[in-house]
């Protein structure tokens, strides 16, 4: 119960923080550093979807309003017009390269801060061992 109350009191309040300095949810933030560190800075919308953890209805709703805000754009593959990219725009990189820096500092803050080194390094150990812990190797924070 402790961990589950942890993780949604931490993601509320990164989230909140996030949306009201940059006006982006964790969920936004997490699709554009996805996409930030993606080769040519573009996925496949399905690929992204399981970076994300999203269902594709979900990943479709969270890309339409990243469209609609300009920071993300769509591409259809020239060899199968099944295919659709999400693709970072020059909006969005300007946009996550704004939200980075205060971002980490948020996560340090309410989170590393909390550890020492030691016991940083164990909970990386202890929560490597979970089922699907490798699942999504994200880059962000």
């Amino acid at each position: 119960m402790r961990f589950l109350r942890a993780h949604a009191a931490l993601t509320r309040e990164l989230s909140s923080r996030l949306e009201a300095v940059h006006e982006l949810t964790l969920r936004d933030f997490d699709v554009l550093v996805q996409l930030y560190y993606a080769e040519g800075r573009r996925m496949r919308r399905i690929d992204l979807a399981r970076s994300v953890l999203l269902t594709a209805s979900g990943i479709t709703r969270l890309l339409d309003g990243l469209e609609s805000s300009g920071l993300v754009g769509k591409e259809r593959c020239e060899s199968d017009a099944r295919v659709t990219y999400a693709v970072l725009t020059k909006a969005g990189v300007k946009k996550i390269e704004e939200a980075r820096d205060s971002h980490l500092a948020d996560i340090e803050e309410l989170f590393g801060a909390q550890f020492s080194p030691q016991e940083r390094d164990q909970l990386a150990e202890l929560l490597g061992r979970l089922p699907l812990a490798h699942t999504s190797e994200a880059c962000s924070g």
